[in-house]
């Protein structure tokens, strides 16, 4: 094991990303702290006097912000953590982070200048957001309405990202890193649901609107301000082509291909997630 293999601190640690590394972790004997609001110690951005308790006897932190980077106040969240991991004897913070997204990439500078050594993951869109998040509802419900048109993302699956955070947690050779990690393939929101369609072996409609208009069903929806005001963003700013490129990031930490999103799509179908009856 290397200098990063003594305890390491697992933000969002019950999330998609962060559950799958504290399962490997495991896997590997690692010492794991899961930071959650229902861990014991509590760990929750909104109480930064949470904070020193789940940093206590922790080397290595894998930094995954709720709800996202993005966000209104993100950036100070991150420069006040980032102090107090420093503090707390830290000596290695590997931040989870989105592409295209420049209120990330100021979280980013703030922790590579933290004086510790850091390496930054920077993903496109999750697969699993079709199934694990807002979007699995409206795939079993057999119609998808979104605010993007034909702009290709290449969708990155999670248990890729659980991967390469794994290995560069337990690995040397990884400091001062941005690792910029995708699929192996770019789709279309709308190739995306018809793969998932033929996977589950139904028909699934996809049907682009207006930002405006997915606004109004998303407070009809009862979505809070904040959530509707971050998902256009999303929609309409990072999902604009700035993304609509393929890096390399996973091959280069993991010496292999991502995986497809239509390997994905498949097990996720044969584990009867979309099944319509599933609802």
């Amino acid at each position: 094991m290397t200098q990063h293999s003594s305890r390491i601190l697992v933000l969002g640690g019950t999330g998609k990303t962060g559950r799958r590394i504290v399962d490997r972790l495991r896997e590997r004997e690692v010492d794991v702290r899961v930071g959650s609001r229902s861990a014991d110690p509590a760990f929750d951005w909104e109480d930064p006097a949470t904070w020193a308790p789940a940093l206590r006897d922790v080397s290595a932190v894998y930094v995954s912000f709720y709800p996202d980077l993005a966000v209104p106040g993100a950036s100070a969240a991150i420069e006040a953590f980032t102090e107090a991991a420093t503090s707390a004897g830290v000596q290695y913070l590997v931040l989870l982070s989105g592409r295209g997204e420049e209120e990330a990439q100021v979280c980013e500078r703030i922790v590579a200048d933290s004086g510790i050594a850091w390496t930054v993951l920077r993903a496109s869109w999750f697969s699993q957001n079709f199934s694990e998040n807002f979007l699995v509802g409206p795939v079993l419900e057999g119609e998808v309405v979104l605010p993007v048109g034909d702009i290709p993302e290449p969708f990155v699956d999670t248990d890729d990202i659980a991967d390469v955070a794994v290995a560069v947690l337990t690995e040397d050779g990884h400091n001062g890193r941005i690792y910029e990690l995708t699929g192996p393939r770019l789709l279309t929101f709308a190739d995306a649901v018809a793969e998932i369609g033929a996977a589950a072996g139904r028909h699934i409609d996809f049907v682009p609107v207006g930002a405006d208009d997915y606004a109004v069903v998303l407070k009809e929806a009862g979505l809070p301000q904040d959530d509707i005001d971050f998902l256009i963003y999303l929609f309409t700013t990072v999902l604009d082509g700035r993304n609509a490129h393929l890096e390399d990031g996973v091959r280069q930490v993991l010496g292999r291909a991502p995986r497809d999103f239509a390997d994905y799509a498949r097990a996720t179908a044969a584990a009867g997630t979309w099944n319509a009856d599933a609802s």
